[in-house]
């Protein structure tokens, strides 16, 4: 069983909260695997981690670059955890196929991000909350307050 949380973006875009995220899991030590919904995205958000701070960045690859297993954060839009990851975004669109797939239980925790401004996103949220918590992973939901901070909402 997983943490899964769901992220409702509503004020804030992908960009601007994803890397934070990764921060915080690099600072546990997890590696983590962003799986995004389409390689046009992915292509973005590789370019945005190198470049998202003057002061920092978030060291990761793709498979263009090779070397996946020794990636602290590896992104691709494949169902697969090539450096053993213990961290899963979902972003972008992308879609689990089956929650209760060995690989899901097996993660400490899954990240749902998704545009509340966009019906079919959070529609698919909607269906994904009942499909994890079905599954029997532990599910919370955080949505951004009117001053965008983010609240657990359940």
């Amino acid at each position: 069983m997983s943490e899964v949380l769901f992220y409702h973006l509503e004020r804030s875009a992908l960009e601007d909260v994803l890397p934070g995220l990764l921060e915080r899991t690099r600072e546990r030590d997890w590696r983590a695997v962003v799986r995004v919904g389409s390689a046009e995205r992915m292509e973005t958000l590789d370019m945005h981690l190198w470049t998202y701070s003057e002061q920092s960045f978030l060291a990761h690859g793709t498979a263009a670059e090779g070397h996946a297993s020794r990636q602290p954060i590896y992104l691709t839009i494949e169902d697969e955890n090539p450096n053993s990851a213990q961290v899963l975004f979902m972003v972008g669109g992308a879609q689990a196929a089956d929650w209760g797939a060995p690989s899901l239980m097996a993660l400490a925790r899954i990240v749902l991000m998704f545009d509340g401004r966009e019906a079919e996103a959070v529609d698919y949220a909607r269906s994904a909350w009942r499909d994890a918590k079905k599954a029997g992973h532990d599910v919370t939901y955080w949505k951004e307050s009117p001053s965008g901070k983010w609240e657990k909402r359940g």
